[in-house]
């Protein structure tokens, strides 16, 4: 099956709270997101955003330049309508990251559990590239995946655990490490999964 109808089959069949990542409110993303912008007037993207809460609260607290992809349509139309009235206000995209070709770039580039889903022979590096070619010099990215104590499995998929070094040596071509941090985020299903988050900035 194809990743892209793997998605969409599993956003057919499950409920918000029956996937692992769920999180009421995402303390670290949006930590992370409002530190590197505070005055909020920042262009942010969220990768692998759809039915997922990041944006959500970013609109909430006065972000207002907001744009969620993922490679589910029914993902994002689940986000659609978690934003209700102010879905319109959204800039969303259905496409596969490796394919991204924006007409503009962002300040912000956050990516909560979906760059540990590239797993084949150079597609994270591929990545890195496409990230560098849409975030400003000076702007910022970042990346959460499974530590290397995380999970190896998610939704039925072989993902990649990254540390510290392994996070950096994939964008350090592009990008200058600031920091890295780790969670341990308790699922739906009362287990923890621990992430690894990692901000870089744009040379």
């Amino acid at each position: 099956m194809k990743l892209k109808e793997h998605w969409e089959n599993i956003y057919d069949k499950k409920t918000q709270k029956e996937f692992s990542w769920y999180q009421e409110f995402p303390e670290t993303s949006i930590f992370l997101l409002k530190k590197y912008c505070p005055e909020k007037k920042c262009a942010v993207i969220d990768i692998g955003g759809g039915d997922t809460y990041a944006a959500k609260f970013l609109w909430e607290t006065g972000f207002r330049d907001i744009t969620v992809l993922d490679i589910s349509e029914k993902a994002i139309q689940r986000a659609k309508e978690n934003f209700g009235n102010n879905a319109s206000e959204i800039k969303w995209f259905v496409s596969d990251v490796l394919e991204f070709n924006p007409e503009r770039k962002f300040k912000l580039w956050h990516d909560r559990a979906a760059f540990h889903f590239l797993t084949q022979g150079g597609q994270a590096e591929h990545y890195a590239k496409i990230a560098a070619d849409n975030i400003e010099s000076g702007g910022h990215l970042i990346i959460s995946t499974f530590s290397e104590n995380g999970p190896r499995k998610c939704s039925g998929i072989e993902i990649k655990q990254y540390n510290e070094h392994s996070l950096e040596k994939v964008f350090s071509e592009y990008f200058t490490k600031l920091e890295c941090l780790f969670e341990n985020h308790k699922t739906p299903f009362n287990t923890e999964q621990n992430f690894i988050f990692c901000v870089f900035e744009r040379k």
